[in-house]
């Protein structure tokens, strides 16, 4: 698929650097890896599902945090 997109002449600029220092790379590889990163940051759901992590968990993090358990046992 072929868009359009407006890219101000600063950012313009430190792209052709960019490029200039990573020949391998190429403008269309720099926007896809952006997207796909900022894509990314949206769907957690598998980070979460494999930390463990889920809505009506039977205590909160707070509740067993490590300060709080050794301050409680300290003399």
């Amino acid at each position: 698929m072929k868009r359009t997109v407006y890219i101000p002449d600063e950012m313009d600029k430190r792209i052709d650097d960019y490029l200039q220092e990573h020949p391998d790379e190429t403008l269309s590889s720099i926007i896809q890896e952006a997207i796909q990163s900022k894509l990314a940051q949206k769907d957690v759901s598998e980070l979460l599902a494999l930390a463990g992590i889920v809505k009506g968990g039977a205590c909160n993090a707070r509740d067993r945090a490590e300060d709080a358990v050794f301050s409680k046992e300290k003399p």
